[in-house]
């Protein structure tokens, strides 16, 4: 599975920025696909994740303001984020979680990551 990611760039504070990840699979089933972040010193965090049922997960600091989507007709996730702040900089990881046809065993795999910049 590869993961390729878009979208990333600098922003001033309060303004929006639209993440993308496209999955490229073979015989693999996506069960999860979801963003985490990593900021300078910290370790990386989930930001929003959101299964095959649609159902989503979101950080407690992005609540309300990220919202993340996806199309599984061409196996991509969005992350779109509204009202970023500072702290929101960070380089951004997708992620996506299944498994192969057949098989039980759950494997994840990362895309390559996108810097996110937010000047106050």
């Amino acid at each position: 599975v590869q993961l390729q990611a878009s979208g990333g760039g600098l922003v001033q504070s309060g303004g929006s920025l639209r993440l993308s990840c496209a999955a490229s699979r073979n015989r693999f089933k996506i069960n999860a696909m979801g963003w985490y972040r990593q900021a300078p010193g910290k370790e990386r965090e989930l930001v929003a994740l959101i299964t095959n049922g649609d159902s989503t997960n979101y950080a407690d600091s992005v609540m309300g303001r990220f919202f993340i989507s996806r199309d599984n007709a061409k196996d991509t996730v969005y992350l779109q984020m509204n009202s970023l702040k500072p702290e929101d900089t960070a380089v951004y990881y997708c992620n996506v979680e299944g498994t192969y046809y057949g098989r039980s065993y759950v494997r994840a795999y990362w895309g390559q990551g996108t810097q996110v910049t937010v000047s106050s």
